[in-house]
């Protein structure tokens, strides 16, 4: 009997940094691996987070077999509340720091869906459906990282999941002994992180930081204030070290910081004297040298306690001289602007502000850099290759640098979101199959998510403003019952542009004219009409394409039906010589 083919394929985190969310497939088993979240830039107004369109797991709900999550970031579990809130996943298999996030995360949201989390280590063996499992450890920035080699009907696949090659690692070591039994054993698709692939040479181990960060302890005359990411668990239990080594209490501000630290006490991950944690009213008491604030904001979110911070924003901590603030990480893609408009703002303060750099080693990424990818594709020396966790140029790096160690062309892909692979016996290909991707933005906790023209509106809106067109009509007799009046909010000052006020009143109701001399109108018609004469008009005198709104206002009696104005919307019964307000969105 011939065998289908099996199939790999990204939700989410290719071609992009975060929404890691991808599916092995085969007939009628999905095994996803991961469910990340992404975090929005400056362009995409009052959306809290970004995650994938899961309407492919939806309309495949039967054939979801489980989620295996390679560690704990966000960018890998941060979807997971809005994932469950579309489909059943009938187990999470996920190691021990990140189920415990997990779990957390759940109740946070207060997802009501009933999920069986089992946790998994390096030792575990599982059948999930039509799928084996075994994995491995990889050492990355947050301790219980994990990469999988799935065997499929059609030949294995292995994901490296984040990783480094960190000889001197803070946690655990990267199995080296496993992933060579896996090369010898053969690997036919290897999917691996490409965050760093634009890095040369080495990354630096995280051991190398604990000097540095004695020294900015050392050297601080006055309070320290330290921001990492919440989930760098590592970094999080040297700093503590650092702050009990030097004698100075620690206050946590943020709530993921707060999460991370109990969270990380509670498993053990995290040791720290209970006398060390203080609030801030027991601050009031110390010497600021004997004061460390440990907070979140390293990538310059406007809600994060550092930002709040920076901007004079926060309640209980404000900026003094002789405060020093260490930014103990380097900003993601596409942050740089956000992080260097905190730093900008805090240097204003007469803060002293120290970042990763050369000369201060103060953060060492969890990401391989390019002799890492190297050796990692060595070890592993799978049959294909098709890199994953990068934006596109990082991608085709990573798929250069295979080419460099002897792979050939033809056994290398660059994929995007939804772009399928197919395995057939061993042998990897594109398949003609899509699968439907898309973004969906969240404002707030809810998962039925903004739709992309709603993030378009808000962008003309922050861009080029809005102009209401106010119109008033006799429907019975098709006539306008006075000239258009015209409105604008943050596309141009009305007192100084009345001559193109009164250019465009004229230019629509000479169109709405000539719309309603015809027989029948609708209303649909009428604020088409609106829309398309203004918008036109408008971009040929300036340029520019604010958001039309269409404001209609129609007179009514009771003989309604005899109107030759087609109203399409439901209204309410008419009364006796009233007008009624309509707003066209």
């Amino acid at each position: 009997m011939q065998k289908n083919e099996t199939y790999f394929f990204a939700l989410g985190g290719l071609e992009e940094v975060g929404k890691n969310t991808y599916c092995v497939e085969h007939e009628d088993n999905i095994l996803l691996i991961d469910a990340g979240v992404m975090f929005p830039e400056d362009d995409s107004p009052g959306v809290d987070y970004i995650v994938p369109d899961y309407s492919y797991l939806v309309e495949n709900q039967s054939k979801i077999k489980g989620l295996l999550i390679t560690h704990g970031h966000e960018d890998h579990i941060g979807g997971l509340p809005f994932l469950l809130q579309n489909v059943e996943i009938p187990t999470i298999y996920a190691p021990r720091l990140a189920a415990a996030f997990i779990r957390h995360k759940l109740a946070e949201f207060k997802i009501k869906a009933k999920v069986d989390i089992i946790e998994i280590d390096h030792d575990s063996l599982l059948e999930i459906g039509c799928f084996k499992v075994s994995c491995f450890n990889v050492t990355h920035s947050i301790p219980d990282s994990l990469g999988f080699a799935i065997d499929t009907p059609n030949g294995r696949i292995v994901t490296t999941g984040d990783f480094k090659m960190d000889l001197t690692p803070v946690g655990k070591d990267l199995d080296y002994e496993k992933i060579t039994k896996l090369s010898s054993e053969g690997i036919d698709l290897l999917v691996a992180d490409s965050t760093n692939a634009e890095v040369e040479g080495y990354s630096i181990s995280e051991s190398a930081v604990v000097d540095s960060i004695h020294d900015v302890f050392r050297n601080a005359k006055g309070r320290l204030i330290v921001a990492t990411f919440a989930s760098n668990v590592h970094r999080i239990q040297q700093i503590i070290e650092a702050s009990v080594l030097f004698r100075r209490k620690i206050m946590l501000f943020g709530r993921s910081m707060d999460k991370a630290v109990n969270i990380g006490r509670e498993i053990g991950y995290i040791k720290c004297p209970d006398n060390y944690l203080i609030s801030p009213e027991a601050a009031k008491t110390l010497r600021p040298d004997e004061i460390l604030i440990f907070c979140t904001g390293t990538q310059g979110e406007p809600m994060a306690a550092l930002s709040r911070i920076a901007f004079g924003q926060h309640r209980q901590i404000k900026l003094m001289p002789g405060d020093t603030v260490v930014f103990s990480s380097s900003p993601i893609p596409g942050n740089t602007a956000s992080v260097n408009k905190v730093i900008n703002q805090i240097t204003r303060s007469g803060v002293n502000v120290l970042t990763n750099s050369v000369l201060s080693n103060i953060h060492a990424s969890g990401h391989a850099y390019t002799d890492e990818l190297k050796m990692m594709l060595k070890l592993m020396k799978p049959k294909y290759f098709a890199p994953i966790h990068g934006e596109y140029r990082m991608l085709k790096l990573h798929t250069l640098i295979a080419k460099e160690i002897g792979m050939q062309d033809d056994h290398l892909f660059v994929l995007a979101n939804g772009k399928v692979l197919a395995l057939k016996d061993g042998k990897v290909y594109e398949s003609k199959k899509i699968v439907h991707t898309d973004d969906i933005y969240v404002d707030g906790n809810d998962i039925t998510g903004l739709s992309t023209a709603v993030i378009k509106d808000r962008k003309i809106l922050a861009s080029e403003g809005l102009v209401a067109v106010l119109v008033s009509i006799d429907p019975k007799n098709n006539r306008l019952l006075s000239k258009p009046a015209i409105l604008s909010r943050g596309f141009i000052y009305i007192k100084e542009r009345t001559d193109l006020i009164i250019e465009a009143e004229k230019t629509v109701n000479a169109a709405l004219e000539e719309l309603l001399s015809k027989e029948r109108v609708s209303f649909s018609a009428i604020k088409n009409t609106i829309k398309t004469s203004m918008t036109s008009f408008l971009y040929s005198k300036t340029r520019r394409n604010p958001m039309i709104i269409p404001v209609i206002m129609s007179k009514r009696n009771e003989a309604e039906d005899s109107y030759k104005f087609v109203q399409k919307e439901n209204t309410p019964k008419p009364r006796r010589r009233t007008t009624k307000k309509v707003e066209a969105n």
